[in-house]
């Protein structure tokens, strides 16, 4: 029997009105607020711990300050309001058998939370990814796939906005790598496949930061 991942992303504090499928496990990719406060979060883990699913992981994304500006108290929420989630920031976790990484990184762009300069700083990041990784989290998408900013008005319309260097290291080291989960591009909801990777972007609000689109609802080989 194949097991069941619900992956979304960039909820934005509208997590509530989301109406979840089942599923072994459950993965958001980061943005769960607007502006990261404390009551934000608190709200957010107390909602991801009530999901019924097995496996509860998550990581932060450009938006989520709490954990980045306060980590020590970001630690002793996760342990009061979501003791059965999986929080990965920099740090591999194996599921049912699976490796996992997470990552809350992306590139630079108005001094956000968790920016990193493209080059060597956020290849910095990337190098701690393990070899052996099979499912990557990461709150940016890489160079060239579902990345593209479409907004109307926006300074950055049309640009491929991912990230080059964790596009290289997918390519020439992540060679067990079977589905890579994002978001943060709004309008670039959707799956790609390359190279027999399979890319999500899960934003499930648009661009507009209206409630827009379905978590995505994959199934991989059960390893039990």
């Amino acid at each position: 029997m194949d097991m069941k991942l619900v992956l979304i992303s960039d909820t934005h504090g509208q997590h509530t009105r989301l109406a979840l499928p089942a599923g072994d496990t459950l993965i958001h990719a980061g943005d769960w607020s607007r502006a990261g406060k404390e009551i934000d979060t608190i709200i957010f883990l107390k909602w991801f711990q009530s999901q019924p699913h097995r496996n509860k992981i998550f990581i932060a994304g450009n938006h989520d300050w709490f954990p980045e500006k306060h980590p020590a108290e970001f630690k002793d929420l996760l342990a009061i309001h979501a003791p059965d989630c999986i929080y990965l920031e920099d740090s591999p976790v194996i599921v049912d058998g699976y490796s996992i990484y997470g990552s809350p990184g992306s590139p630079f762009f108005n001094n956000w939370a968790f920016n990193y300069y493209r080059g060597s700083q956020i290849r910095a990041h990337w190098d701690k990814i393990p070899d052996g990784t099979e499912i990557l989290l990461t709150h940016g998408p890489v160079s060239g796939i579902l990345d593209q900013v479409k907004m109307v008005g926006s300074p950055n319309r049309g640009q491929h906005v991912g990230c080059q260097d964790l596009k290289e290291a997918v390519d020439k080291r992540l060679t067990r790598l079977i589905c890579h989960i994002s978001g943060h591009i709004h309008e670039e909801y959707g799956m790609q496949e390359e190279n027999g990777v399979k890319y999500f972007n899960c934003s499930v609000l648009n661009e507009h930061y209206q409630l827009a689109n379905e978590p995505h609802v994959v199934d991989i080989p059960d390893k039990k």
